[in-house]
């Protein structure tokens, strides 16, 4: 065992520093806010986006204050996530994978070169994406003269046509690292990085979420930043990404609520055989309103709940074992299920109380749906479900990945 820190992250968050950047990310929202129907429509790479979250500091909020950066918790990222996912969902998934991404340099990164990666991404604000799709054909590392060769294809690579570097996971063949999956990071100009452009789904639409073809990229030692492995801590990884995922969905689950409730408020009249002569005081209306809300909150009561134990966890660093891991992955698959559950079942049902004219083009209300559908379909809340019951029943574990 190393006598270096196995990462950089301690402590967890105080009110200041959540109150401090939440009120940033609040600011960052009400930007994104005025054009988020627009540029959704428009389907462009979110470079301006992007400037955004650089100017207002969220990019570096997790690097060590010591190496440039905000010095701040997964706890106040997770929040920032909610926030931002209120109004835009494709960019608070962009920042997440950001986050997971840059956080790489802490999981499985050389905890003796952690301090020159974290330096050199905060001096450039750099916005990690990513190509590290698990199950796609992997990319293929082979040795040439001092350096390698990266060659393949992988889809789904977040961030990766927009960011300023790119975390690839690739299958070594070959040399020194033969049949490891090495992480390494190469810049987005990189020659030979093809970044094909082919993400239109039905929604998340600005996450930039591309296939990228790498031919004959080159590849140097210093952009090898580990390799996967059985290690706990390495693993600790996935158990946030879906932590994230659970804080996404909730900040899209109540960016519809609130959408829906100002509609609601502006209608001038209620359903012709209703009692009441406005739509916001018909019994039925707000009735769906109290379900939603009082779900919604017991949800974000959850998620509240589990965002701190994910730094206190982290704290364990060299000491993090599977077993915690195990604990860490229960507590999260279950915020993943109910925040998936609530969230369709609100951004599907707000229509029910905001009327028919609510269901055009130009109200946006579509949106809050068209993005949760797309992006609960990364791993099917099924086997999430399956996970939470075999362990309660059986004492289960599911195979470590990253899905689970």
């Amino acid at each position: 065992m190393s006598n270096a820190p196995r990462s950089y992250w301690s402590g967890t968050a105080d009110r200041a520093e959540l109150a401090h950047w939440s009120a940033i990310a609040r600011e960052a929202a009400t930007a994104l806010a005025v054009d988020v129907v627009d540029r959704d429509k428009a389907n462009l790479d979110p470079r301006a986006e992007l400037v955004l979250l650089r100017q207002a500091g969220l990019v570096d909020l997790l690097v060590p204050a010591a190496f440039g950066g905000g010095g701040g918790h997964w706890e106040t990222a997770f929040r920032v996530i909610r926030i931002l996912a209120e109004v835009d969902g494709s960019i608070a998934q962009l920042l997440l994978y950001h986050y997971i991404n840059q956080g790489n340099i802490g999981f499985i990164g050389d905890p003796v070169k952690q301090e020159d990666w974290y330096r050199k991404s905060a001096a450039g604000s750099w916005v990690w994406g990513d190509s590290v799709n698990p199950v796609d054909p992997a990319l293929v590392l082979t040795p040439e003269g001092d350096g390698y060769r990266l060659d393949g294809l992988k889809r789904f690579s977040t961030g990766a046509s927009a960011g300023d570097v790119v975390l690839i996971n690739a299958l070594a063949k070959g040399g020194p690292h033969d049949g490891k999956i090495v992480a390494l990071v190469v810049d987005h100009d990189r020659e030979g990085m093809n970044y094909l452009g082919d993400w239109n789904a039905l929604g998340q639409r600005l996450s930039a979420s591309g296939s990228v073809r790498c031919d004959n990229v080159f590849v140097a030692e210093s952009d090898l930043l580990g390799f996967a492995s059985d290690d706990p801590f390495f693993n600790a990884v996935t158990p946030g990404l879906q932590l994230g995922f659970g804080n996404l969905y909730l900040g899209v689950a109540r960016g519809a609520l609130e959408h829906g409730r100002r509609v609601t408020l502006a209608r001038k009249n209620a359903w012709f055989l209703s009692s009441a002569d406005l739509y916001q005081d018909d019994p039925f209306i707000q009735r769906s309103y109290g379900e939603f809300l009082s779900h919604l909150v017991a949800a974000e009561a959850l998620a509240d709940k589990l965002n701190p134990t994910y730094d206190e966890a982290l704290e364990k660093g060299w000491d993090f074992t599977l077993d915690d891991r195990a604990l860490l992955e229960q507590d999260v698959a279950q915020l993943k299920v109910v925040s998936t559950d609530i969230g369709l079942e609100i951004t599907t049902r707000i229509f029910e109380t905001t009327g028919s004219s609510s269901a055009t083009a130009k109200s946006g209300l579509d949106l809050y749906w068209r993005n949760l559908r797309t992006h609960t379909l990364h791993d099917p809340v099924d086997y999430k479900k399956l996970e939470v019951g075999a362990y309660f029943l059986n004492g289960t574990v599911q195979p470590v990945s990253l899905y689970t």
